[in-house]
């Protein structure tokens, strides 16, 4: 009696034994699908989502987009650094009839601008100050002004080089009329590539000032 008693102790406590080991392997090796299902699949839903956000929130942040009155805006300013300059065409536009009715139509709004002496300082002051150091401006409209200052900042050169190098004939003035209408065809061209560009929603880039006005522009 007492054998069989100690032998049904012995075979209840390893079968207590073999059944313990066996529940904790099921429970850690393997768990409830539903939560196979939540563990995997939620996070990529969650990692999509979280994408698709950022994906929306960069494109509606696009530094370079532009709105109708972004492109407007642009597009008028490529006419400050002209008409600063447009006296380096006195030799080009008496030589060539596409160039004067290119530039009948602008003159009375050169006239106004050269009216005053210190206009084109104004200009400057009012398009850095009020435009390109104004974060409620997009970087479309404080971009294309700022290389619109820049070129205009340019023409300090030529004018200087024509202060003091002006000859009255010879080869002198022939480099002369060369260096003046050069300058006048790029002021040209920067008008009209930046200009067309900005209506058509473009960012033009001009040679030489791009860069200068990237570094200027945040």
């Amino acid at each position: 009696m007492a054998s069989s008693t100690l032998f049904s102790s012995v075979a209840i406590a390893s079968l207590t034994l073999s059944k313990n080991p066996l529940q904790s392997s099921f429970l850690h090796s393997s768990p409830n699908p539903s939560s196979l299902l939540t563990l995997n699949v939620l996070p990529k839903k969650l990692t999509k989502s979280n994408k698709l956000r950022t994906l929306i929130v960069a494109k509606s942040n696009d530094s370079d987009s532009a709105d109708a009155g972004d492109r407007l805006i642009s597009a008028l300013c490529y006419f400050y650094p002209f008409f600063d300059g447009v006296q380096y065409g006195k030799f080009v536009i008496t030589q060539f009839y596409p160039i004067q009715a290119i530039i009948q139509p602008l003159i009375p709004a050169i006239r106004v601008f050269k009216s005053f002496p210190f206009n084109g300082f104004l200009v400057f002051l009012t398009l850095y100050f009020f435009v390109v150091r104004n974060p409620n401006f997009s970087r479309y409209v404080r971009f294309n002004t700022m290389q619109a200052i820049v070129l205009d900042v340019l023409l300090i050169f030529p004018d200087l080089l024509e202060r003091g190098f002006n000859p009255t004939g010879g080869i002198g003035l022939d480099l002369l009329m060369s260096l003046d209408s050069t300058v006048f065809l790029f002021l040209l061209v920067c008008l009209i590539y930046g200009s067309s560009s900005c209506i058509i929603g473009q960012l033009p880039r001009l040679p030489i000032v791009a860069d200068a006005a990237d570094r200027q522009v945040m």
